[in-house]
């Protein structure tokens, strides 16, 4: 895929439609000792924080991903055309803790320009993020009293939010 360096002020993208309808991988870990993992989001967001572009995620305790999220400090959100729908749709099905998904998809790992944790060859996009800042979701602080439904276990969501270090993308994002 032919993706160029872009400057997060100039980044362009449907927010919202990038994480509902797209999807995203979110990875953490590292590519050189071969330790990473990956999963499917659709929460999140992007924007400015503290000066600074970022991009923020939420990932569950009782997901693999998380303990990847807990012990790295990088992440890369990576986006694909749509004939990636049914690896994505994997990916986020399946846990890297019983299989090598990754692997099984057929999607190829590769080396990310400024983090750790790797990005992938068929992705139309990767941000590359250094983690900045992370909470816990506490259901007390819940305005909207449906919010609780998402949460059947109690299994609240971890936020991290990540700094944008950079951003390689085709021209759909620029």
């Amino acid at each position: 895929m032919e993706r160029k360096i872009i400057d997060p002020k100039e980044f362009i993208s449907s927010s919202s439609g990038l994480w509902s309808k797209q999807w995203l991988l979110l990875t953490s870990g590292d590519f050189k000792s071969n330790k990473y993992n990956t999963m499917t989001v659709g929460w999140g967001s992007i924007g400015t924080m503290w000066n600074k572009p970022f991009a923020q995620v939420v990932v569950r305790p009782t997901r693999f991903t998380y303990e990847f999220m807990e012990k790295y400090d990088t992440f890369t959100l990576t986006a694909f055309p749509e004939k990636f729908k049914d690896q994505l749709k994997y990916l986020g099905v399946v846990s890297g803790r019983d299989e090598d998904k990754i692997l099984k998809s057929g999607l190829t790992v590769i080396e990310s320009e400024k983090v750790s944790a790797p990005g992938f060859e068929e992705a139309e996009l990767i941000i590359e993020c250094k983690k900045i800042y992370w909470d816990d979701l506490k259901s007390d602080n819940f305005i909207d009293d449906s919010i609780e439904g998402s949460y059947p276990e109690k299994d609240y969501h971890r936020i991290y939010f990540g700094e944008i270090l950079s951003i390689n993308g085709t021209e759909n994002y620029k």
